[in-house]
C-alpha cells in the first residue's frame, strides 16, 4: 500500500509514498538523500520488463553511499561491473525551509550503455546550493538489458504494450520522472517545473522524452547538451537483437560459427529463445556488444511514436517546452585525442576535428533548432555553442598545449561548468586542463553559465535583467536570415566571453568547406570521418559522463 506523502518542513527525514528516508549533510547547508529506490529492482522475470513500484518499506532508510551502478562495461578492461539491481535516485536540496522550488532531473550519457549518475563530476550539491534547486540524479538500466527488443520477449497482449516495447532504459527515467512527480513535493520540490537535461546519450534521451507520449506532462522544460534527436525503426532493433542472439550461440559454444547458429536460432521456438536469453548473465550480452553495434530508443508505437523523429517535422510530438539544445565547439576531438589519433599529421587532425565537429553542429544543434522552432505551438528554443579551451582567432587558449590543439572545447567540457566543478574528469585533467592559471576564468564562466540556466528553469526564460552574471540577453533561435541564433559561451583570460552570434551552420556549408580542400587532403579527410567510431567505449582514461 502506498503511504501518505507529506510537504517539506524542513527536516531530512522526509516520507515518501513507500517509506521513510533520512538525508545527511552533504556540503554546507545542503541535504543529500542517496540511494532512494523508484522502481522494483528489474530482476529475474522483470528482467525486459517495464520497471515496476518500489515494494513499500518500514523502518527508515538512511544510506549515505550510492547504489550500484548499472551493469556496464568495466572501461580498463573486458569485464563489467554494476547490478541488475540498478533502479534508484539522488537527491539534494538547500538546508531550508523553501518549498515549491524547482527540481533539476539530470539524465547522464555514456552511449545508453555505460556510466552513471553517482559520478564525482556530477553531483547535486553545487546546483542545489547556487540556483536554490531540488537536484535529483537517476540511474537507468543500460545495455542490452536497458534496450533490447525480441519477439520473444513479448506477450503481444493489450496492456502489455511497455513491458514489449525494448525501451527500458527510457521507461526507467520515465518511472524515476513519475517517483518525483509523486514524492518531490516532501523534499520540497514543485512537481510541476520540473527541468530534465541531460549530455550526449543523455541529451538523446532528453530529446526522445519530448518525443514520448509516456512521459507526458512529467516535465516542463528541457536542455539537451550535445546529443542529437534519434530514434531506431523497430524493425533494425529487432534485427539488432537476432544478431545478438546469433552471437550469444556462438560464443558459449552451441553453434560453431555465425551460419550454424542462425539456423540454429531460426529452428528455436519463441519459448525457447527468451528461456535462452533470460539464462545469460550481462557479461555475455557485453562480448556481442563488441560485434554487433548496440541500438537504442526504439520507434515502437507506445513508448516512443512509430513515426520516429519526424514527429518533430511534423509538430505532433507530445511535450512542448522551452527547451535549450547545444554542444561544444570541438566535439570530435574527444574521440581523435583518446584516440591518439594522427600523431604525426596535426593538418589532418585539425580538419578532422573542424570538419566533424561543425556537421554534428548542423545536424544536432542548428538544425534542430531550426526544426522546433518551424512547429507554432512549440516554446521559444534557445542554442548555445560552448567554446571554452578552443583556440581564438589570435592562437591563444586557456588549455596549455599539446591539450590546446589536441583536445580543445571537446565533448564533455562543458560538463563541469554547469555542475560548478573545480575539478574535471580524473588526475590528468585536474593536473592539465584545470589549473590554478585558468582557474578565474573557469569561475567567471560557469557563474555565468549557470545562471543562465537557472533563470530558465525557475522561469522558462534564461535572461535576468540586472545581474552581473548575466549581461548578454540570451535571445530566442530564429528562423529567420541574420537573426540571433546561438549564444557563444567562452572566456577572454580571466573573464567571461558571451555573446549572440546570427550565423548559422549548415550541413551545405560545412561540405562546401570540405569541397574547397585540395584533393589529396579531402581524401584523407574524408576516409578519416567515415572510420571515427564516436560510440565505442573510452580508453580507461578517458571522462565518462
Amino acid at each position: 500500500m502506498k503511504r501518505e506523502k507529506k510537504a517539506w518542513t524542513g527536516n531530512p527525514t522526509v516520507r515518501t509514498r513507500y517509506g521513510t528516508v533520512k538525508g545527511a549533510q552533504d556540503q554546507a547547508n545542503i541535504w543529500a538523500w542517496k540511494a532512494i529506490p523508484f522502481a522494483k529492482p528489474p530482476v529475474g522475470d522483470l528482467r525486459w520488463k517495464a520497471p515496476r513500484d518500489p515494494d513499500p518499506w518500514d523502518g527508515v532508510r538512511a544510506e549515505t553511499e550510492y547504489a550500484d551502478h548499472a551493469c556496464q562495461p568495466r572501461r580498463i578492461d573486458d569485464s563489467v561491473i554494476g547490478s541488475e539491481d540498478c533502479l534508484y535516485l539522488n537527491v539534494w536540496r538547500p538546508q531550508s525551509q523553501d518549498r515549491d522550488l524547482p527540481v533539476y532531473f539530470w539524465i547522464h550519457g555514456g552511449g545508453n550503455f555505460y556510466a552513471g549518475p553517482f559520478l564525482k563530476i556530477t553531483p547535486g550539491a553545487n546546483i542545489a546550493r547556487q540556483s536554490n534547486m531540488v537536484v535529483v540524479t537517476s540511474a537507468y538500466r543500460l545495455g542490452a538489458f536497458g534496450w533490447f527488443s525480441h519477439p520473444a520477449l513479448r506477450t503481444g497482449k493489450p496492456g502489455d504494450e511497455y513491458d514489449d516495447s525494448g525501451n527500458y532504459g527510457l521507461l526507467d527515467q520515465i518511472k524515476a520522472l513519475k517517483w518525483v512527480r509523486d514524492n518531490i513535493d516532501a523534499f520540497g520540490g514543485s512537481p510541476d517545473n520540473v527541468f530534465i537535461a541531460g549530455e550526449s546519450a543523455g541529451a538523446a534521451d532528453v530529446l526522445a522524452l519530448i518525443m514520448s507520449p509516456a512521459a507526458k506532462n512529467l516535465f516542463h522544460k528541457a536542455m539537451a547538451e550535445s546529443g542529437g534527436a534519434r530514434t531506431c525503426p523497430i524493425e533494425e532493433a529487432e534485427a539488432n537483437a537476432n544478431l545478438v542472439m546469433a552471437h550469444l550461440l556462438v560464443n558459449d559454444g552451441t553453434s560453431a560459427n555465425l551460419e550454424e547458429a542462425i539456423k540454429h536460432r531460426d529452428n528455436m521456438t519463441l519459448k525457447e529463445i527468451a528461456k535462452y536469453l533470460r539464462s545469460k548473465p550481462f557479461a555475455e550480452f557485453e562480448a556481442c556488444r563488441r560485434l554487433v553495434p548496440f541500438v537504442s530508443n526504439f520507434a515502437d508505437g507506445a513508448v516512443l511514436p512509430a513515426e520516429g523523429v519526424a514527429t518533430i517535422d511534423a509538430g505532433t510530438y507530445p511535450n512542448k517546452v522551452p527547451l535549450i539544445i547545444g554542444n561544444n565547439k570541438e566535439e570530435t576531438k574527444m574521440t581523435l585525442f583518446f584516440q591518439n589519433a594522427y600523431p604525426d599529421d596535426d593538418e589532418l587532425y585539425q580538419h578532422v576535428a573542424m570538419l566533424d565537429s561543425e556537421h554534428k553542429k548542423a545536424t544536432t544543434v542548428d538544425g534542430l533548432l531550426r526544426r522546433f522552432q518551424a512547429v507554432s505551438d512549440q516554446p521559444d528554443v534557445h542554442g548555445y555553442q560552448f567554446c571554452w579551451g578552443a583556440q581564438r582567432p589570435d592562437g591563444k587558449s586557456p588549455l596549455p598545449e599539446p591539450y590546446a590543439s589536441r583536445l580543445g572545447a571537446s565533448h564533455v567540457m562543458e560538463i563541469p561548468f554547469l555542475f560548478k566543478l573545480d575539478r574535471s574528469f580524473g588526475p590528468l585533467w585536474d593536473k592539465h586542463i584545470f589549473n590554478e592559471k585558468n582557474r578565474r576564468g573557469r569561475e567567471a564562466l560557469s557563474n555565468a553559465m549557470m545562471a543562465y540556466v537557472a533563470q530558465f528553469v525557475h522561469t522558462g526564460d534564461p535572461n535576468k535583467p540586472g545581474t552581473e552574471f548575466t549581461p548578454v540577453k540570451w535571445l530566442p533561435w530564429s528562423n529567420e536570415i541574420g537573426g540571433p541564433k546561438c549564444i557563444i559561451f567562452d572566456v577572454n583570460g580571466d573573464v567571461a566571453d558571451i555573446r549572440m552570434t546570427t550565423e548559422e551552420t549548415t550541413e551545405e556549408a560545412v561540405q562546401a568547406k570540405m569541397d574547397a580542400l585540395p584533393e589529396s587532403l579531402r581524401k584523407r579527410v574524408k576516409e578519416a570521418i567515415e572510420t571515427l567510431m564516436p560510440g565505442s567505449a573510452p580508453r580507461a582514461d578517458a571522462p565518462t559522463q
